[in-house]
Order: structure tokens, then C-alpha cells, then sequence
């Protein structure tokens, strides 16, 4: 196994990097960042493991290539995508295991490095990135040709508004049906900016399911996501409220 998803607790200080993303997950220059880093970027490859924009993800890293991979990433500018491994990934985990094309792009914004040179880091969600191709194994790690995938345009502008809005409806009611959790909902609902941004979010949030995760990252119609996203509330929420029964 390449990485836990829980790092351990220190005592040590953590060094956190500064945001240069829009607050909210997502990037404020789409171009620079590709043109800078997109043409040889690093994937750290887990088998259940998806990173929505605007999510958190914690990793423990102890595999040397992937130790390599942070310290590289950390020297530059600490951009990495994490990468779901398709099924069967086993047979060849030493090698260069199939992964889903479609990928998590982050940002280490915080990181540990632990006396016997692991890595205890923290990855923001920035972007969606397409892998147009692997690249020759140069490194000790993988790093591929992607490009950023437009994911804020819609088929359907109307159902993005009205979607925007029955989402935050929900969450406003799931906050309150939360016995623990219910004030950390609603201060990440009144962070969200924006329509697909929001869906993202609280996807991050509360979707747990490998396969569904990876779904809404390869869901790039904003009007889609919030309704995938606030079918999975609506059930969350039937779950503490009784639903309404027709007669």
C-alpha cells in the first residue's frame, strides 16, 4: 500500500504554503499553471482514493519513489495529481498500473517530514486534469502530459440555478438534522462561490464512495454535478428525517 489516508499525529511543526488558488479550491490562472506544470506533472496513483476541487486530502507517504515525488513537488511548486488505479492494478502495482485518465489535481499546503523520511502532507484540490499521456520513466515516480478540464460551463444554465439553489436548501436541512457536525456544514456551505464550486465542495465533503466520487470528478456540467450532489444529501437526509410518504 502506497499511502494511508489518517497520517499520525507530532508534536513537530507543520509548514504550511501559501494559498495561491481562489480561495475556494479552484485556480485563479488556469493557463499559467498549465503551461508551467502541466507538460511533466507528477502522479501520486492510489486505488481508492479521489480528489475533488476544493476537498482535503491527508496522506501518509512512505514509498521512496513517492517520498522523491513530495520533495520534488515541495521544491517547486507543489503541484501533484492524484490519481484513482482502475481495477486489477495488483498485477503490476510495482510498475505502471492503468489509472483513470481523469484526475485530481492539488496543491501540498502542508507538509511534515518525519525523522526517517516520510511524509506526513496535506493536498487541496485545485482542478480537474485530463491525462493526454504518460510519460518516459525518468524519475522514480510517474509524471504525465495533462491539461485542465473546463468544468464551470453548462448544457443547461437554468438547472445550474435552480440546482445551486435546492442543494444549499438541503445542506441548510441537513445541518440542522446533524447531531454533530451541523455548524462545520454550514460554515463550508457559506464559504462555497459558486454553483459548481459549491457542488464540488460539499461532495469533498460528505460523498464517501470511491466510484461516485470519481463519477462527479468525471462530471464536468456544473447542472449535473449539483444534481448527482443533491441526490446524495437528499438521502443523507432521509436517513435522520423521515421522508415524505404518498398514501
Amino acid at each position: 500500500m502506497t499511502a494511508s489516508r489518517r497520517p499520525r499525529k507530532s508534536p513537530a511543526p507543520i509548514e504550511v504554503a501559501d494559498r495561491t488558488d481562489d480561495g475556494d479550491g479552484h485556480l485563479d490562472d488556469e493557463g499559467a499553471i498549465a503551461s508551467r506544470s502541466l507538460d511533466e506533472l507528477a502522479i501520486f496513483p492510489l486505488p481508492n482514493a479521489v480528489l475533488l476541487p476544493g476537498g482535503l486530502m491527508p496522506l501518509h507517504v512512505f514509498e521512496p519513489r513517492y517520498r522523491e515525488l513530495v520533495r520534488d513537488a515541495l521544491a517547486g511548486d507543489r503541484l501533484l495529481a492524484i490519481a484513482r488505479l482502475c481495477p486489477g492494478y495488483q498485477d503490476d502495482y510495482e510498475g505502471r498500473p492503468s489509472v483513470y485518465p481523469c484526475c485530481g489535481l492539488g496543491r501540498i499546503i502542508a507538509s511534515e517530514e518525519t525523522d526517517d523520511g516520510r511524509f506526513l502532507i496535506v493536498v487541496r484540490g485545485l482542478a480537474r486534469v485530463v491525462i493526454d499521456r504518460e510519460l518516459p520513466p525518468l524519475q522514480p515516480y510517474r509524471q504525465v502530459a495533462a491539461r485542465i478540464l473546463v468544468d464551470d460551463t453548462s448544457a443547461r444554465p437554468d438547472a445550474v440555478i435552480r440546482g445551486h439553489a435546492q442543494l444549499v436548501a438541503l445542506c441548510e436541512r441537513l445541518a440542522l438534522a446533524l447531531d454533530r457536525g451541523g455548524e462545520q456544514l454550514s460554515a463550508l456551505l457559506a464559504e462555497c462561490r459558486g454553483p459548481g464550486t459549491c457542488a464540488d465542495t460539499i461532495a469533498a465533503a460528505l460523498v464517501i464512495d470511491h466510484g461516485e466520487r470519481q463519477a462527479l470528478l468525471e462530471q464536468l456540467d456544473p447542472a449535473d454535478r449539483l444534481d448527482r450532489v443533491s441526490d446524495h444529501v437528499g438521502r443523507l437526509l432521509c436517513q435522520l428525517v423521515p421522508c415524505g410518504v404518498v398514501n
